[in-house]
């Protein structure tokens, strides 16, 4: 019964918080309540710094740990390294924005975020 407890209580919080609870959770510094395509390209580019363990410029399976599929890190590899390149990386994250982005409206709200289009993006962008 105390496990049941404990769990639920952790369940709790991080349902509650900002993270899970927000989407747009430190995507949208201008707090408009969507994410524009520069504001993806700077979260992706934040996030292939920190994913770049060993500080070579790319991203290799290893380090972009299971955010894209194989054959989406082929079809963004477009010089056949095996790797990808801060600039094929972010090639990636703007075609994954327009494919989450059914309304062409230039941004992405929170329901677009909750699509597998969204979803994918997401997985780029944090």
């Amino acid at each position: 019964m105390k496990k049941t407890s404990m769990f639920l209580a952790a369940a709790l919080a991080l349902a509650l918080s900002p993270a899970w609870a927000d989407p747009l959770h430190g995507l949208d510094p201008d707090k408009d309540g969507t994410v524009d395509l520069a504001e993806a390209k700077a979260a992706a580019s934040a996030l292939f710094d920190k994913l770049d363990k060993d500080h070579d410029s790319t991203l290799d399976t290893k380090e972009l740990r299971g955010r894209m599929s194989a054959a989406g890190v082929a079809a963004a590899d477009t010089d056949n390294d095996k790797t990808l390149s801060k600039d094929e990386y972010l090639a990636a994250v703007e075609k994954a924005f327009h494919r989450a982005n059914p309304d062409n409206d230039g941004t992405i709200d929170p329901k677009e975020l909750k699509t597998p289009a969204g979803q994918a993006l997401l997985r780029l962008l944090k």
